[in-house]
């Protein structure tokens, strides 16, 4: 059974039947999926094979980008520009229109970054993303001393010129993600194993910060790490044995049950109701019936 209905709400979701798909395997550890709205093919990370790969809508499957500097985290702005986070390099960098790289950030206050790992950019452009230490362990980066001394979560503007640290009192931040209204940022700490709600000011500027939700039960492997928020404002956060979907008020409706550990996921298809995960070796995917949000 692919789905486990804590509420009857979770219904709404995605049917009690419905069915996981396994689309591709054979990678070492997949991640940072994101759907391209017009051009409709999605691209994820292979973080340990140094790759970023596309599959087109009709199942194609090609090399998007080898070397990739063990990108991990992927998402677009409003002009359709793809950001990465990269684990080797430390930095976050956009992919412009040309097919050029632009390096956006690699250091705050003189020090460098641990890893930027998961990124979201709000509609004005501020680009937000999360800062632990797991690119910098082996296997999923490149081994060597830590300069930070802080794992934090970060706002850059969209010239590279400015970066501010929100917060520095994460274990591991990971995944974060908006609200519908963007007025509130959620970010996850895969450590402490929850969720924590920061309000952001029209300026980009965030306060508050306290714990939201625990994401502790349930069977099977998993953690806080890939979350997205959903066309109705629910939030989903990788965790224990699959996805776990929850409400704006807090409320866990189920969990979509995965066969292999997941770190994230993205909505793609015609009408965004086909969601895909990257999970560990391979990619699969489930039809559900609240569609996601378009990145851009």
């Amino acid at each position: 059974m692919s789905i486990e209905a804590r509420k009857e709400a979770m219904h709404e979701i995605v049917d009690a039947d419905a069915t996981l798909e396994k689309v591709v395997g054979g990678f070492l550890f997949t991640e940072g999926p994101i759907w391209h709205p017009t051009e409709r093919h999605l691209i994820f990370s292979d973080i340990p094979g140094n790759e970023l790969f596309r599959l087109g809508a009709d199942g194609t499957l090609t090399s998007f980008r080898k070397p990739s500097n063990m990108g991990n985290g992927n998402t677009y702005d409003a002009a359709g520009r793809m950001l990465t986070c990269q684990h080797a390099t430390s930095s976050v960098t956009r992919t412009e229109a040309d097919g050029s790289v632009t390096t956006l950030a690699t250091h705050y206050d003189g020090k460098e970054l641990n890893s930027p790992n998961d990124i979201v950019v709000r509609r004005d452009g501020l680009i937000y993303f999360t800062d632990p230490t797991y690119g910098r362990m082996d296997y999923f980066g490149v081994e060597r001393d830590l300069e930070m001394g802080a794992q934090g979560v970060y706002c850059v503007t969209p010239d590279g010129k400015t970066i501010t640290r929100l917060a520095d009192d994460f274990a591991q931040p990971n995944g974060l993600c908006f609200s519908l209204d963007q007025k509130m940022l959620y970010v996850n700490d895969t450590e402490r194993k929850h969720i924590r709600k920061f309000d952001i000011a029209e300026d980009g500027t965030a306060s508050g910060g306290d714990l939201w939700v625990e994401v502790t039960v349930g069977e099977g492997e998993g953690h806080p790490d890939g979350m997205k928020i959903d066309s109705k404002g629910n939030v989903y956060c990788t965790g224990p044995g699959g996805v776990h979907v929850i409400t704006p008020e807090g409320e866990t409706l189920g969990v979509i049950r995965m066969a292999e550990f997941t770190a994230n996921f993205t909505w793609g298809g015609e009408d965004l109701t086909d969601l895909y995960f990257t999970s560990s070796t391979s990619l699969y995917r489930i039809k559900v019936k609240t569609p996601g949000l378009p990145l851009f």
